[in-house]
């Protein structure tokens, strides 16, 4: 679980050495990460992926790390996301040349601090850097093919601490009600529609997920109220843009309230081209399925990545990713191995 590794990134880099791949093990902090590159003709394609997986659970039929099949499924915690991908990338290697790498990490599912991040400055710092990485993320909806990921909106968390006057509530005169101030303020952040969408994005969306006061008694005016709220936002915003009109609609209501804002990540697209292409043709020639071509979900590394090369993301059906049970069809994995060999011929060769 993350980000303890467990062993498991000794197993990928022993398969990988055995390929012919040279391995900079890279430990930053506590967390495991590797980059490996076997160099060969064409263009360096990379893939990027992550060992660390979320927390079992309870209730599972199967032992969550045990990796068990029954009836075509493989069983446990990361068959989905991500361990099988990184399986089939690996399997795709053992059958075709081409100069290619993988950035491996133990931070994904974490705090993605000491993961990603910094494999990315040491392999720029050592020349690196690929042409195009793929990130064997489940992207799927319902079958293989259907979807490639080709950027990501950015999210931004905010945190709202409105100051008040506690007082009695049979004496609102004596006192400052914090949770009264803060109400216009989740009003008119609420209430504006942030845009309508752009081409490959769906409109932005801001969520308040928690007011607290902290109160324990029904009489008592709070002095404080805390407000935290998360804005997904795609290419039409930014971090610092957000964050200056949180600030002035801030300024107009409570000059004395604090704002404290985290950006996860900001926005991105790869641009349709010939790296996009050579990902969209492997898999229509392997699934003759084309693929949308959407930035719909969460975050991932690739937010990252797209700092320094070309990225999109491809992977396996996602519907049981982090569940319990979570499984993947034995066919479905070697029919992604098949596109990944398909990409690496198509892009390297």
């Amino acid at each position: 679980m993350t980000p303890a590794d467990a062993g498991a990134q000794g197993v990928l880099i022993s398969a990988l050495e055995g390929l012919g791949f040279e391995v900079a093990r890279l430990k930053f902090g506590e967390i495991e990460n590797f980059f490996a590159e076997r160099k060969g003709p064409g263009r360096h394609l990379c893939f990027a992926g992550h060992t660390d997986v979320v927390p079992p659970g309870e209730g599972w039929s199967h032992p969550p790390f045990a990796a068990e099949e029954q009836s075509g499924l493989l069983y446990g915690r990361g068959a989905v996301d991500m361990k099988g991908g990184i399986a089939a990338f690996v399997a795709a290697l053992s059958r075709v040349p081409g100069h290619v790498s993988l950035l491996i990490t133990g931070d994904e599912e974490g705090d993605a601090v000491d993961g990603t991040v910094r494999v990315l400055e040491w392999m720029q710092a050592h020349r690196k850097i690929p042409d195009f990485c793929v990130v064997g993320e489940p992207t799927c909806k319902t079958c293989l093919g259907d979807v490639v990921k080709v950027g990501r909106r950015g999210s931004l968390n905010a945190t709202i601490t409105m100051p008040g006057r506690q007082g009695h509530a049979a004496y609102p005169h004596l006192a400052d009600n914090a949770v009264h101030k803060l109400i216009p303020v989740l009003t008119e952040l609420t209430e504006r529609r942030l845009d309508e969408g752009s081409e490959f994005f769906e409109p932005s969306s801001l969520q308040v997920t928690t007011v607290d006061v902290g109160n324990k008694a029904s009489n008592v005016i709070p002095g404080e109220a805390v407000a935290k709220l998360n804005i997904r936002f795609n290419d039409l915003h930014s971090g610092a843009s957000l964050t200056a009109w949180i600030k002035d609609v801030l300024a107009r209501y409570a000059p004395d309230v604090t704002l404290a804002v985290k950006v996860s990540g900001e926005s991105f697209l790869t641009q349709p081209g010939d790296e996009i292409g050579a990902l969209v043709r492997a898999i229509e020639t392997v699934t003759k399925r084309a693929p949308d071509r959407n930035t719909g979900g969460g975050t991932s590394d690739a937010r990252f990545i797209s700092r320094y090369c070309p990225v999109a993301e491809f992977g396996l059906v996602g519907t049981t990713m982090h569940k319990v049970n979570e499984a993947v069809p034995i066919a479905e994995l070697e029919q992604l191995a098949d596109i990944y060999e398909a990409l690496i011929k198509e892009f390297c060769l």
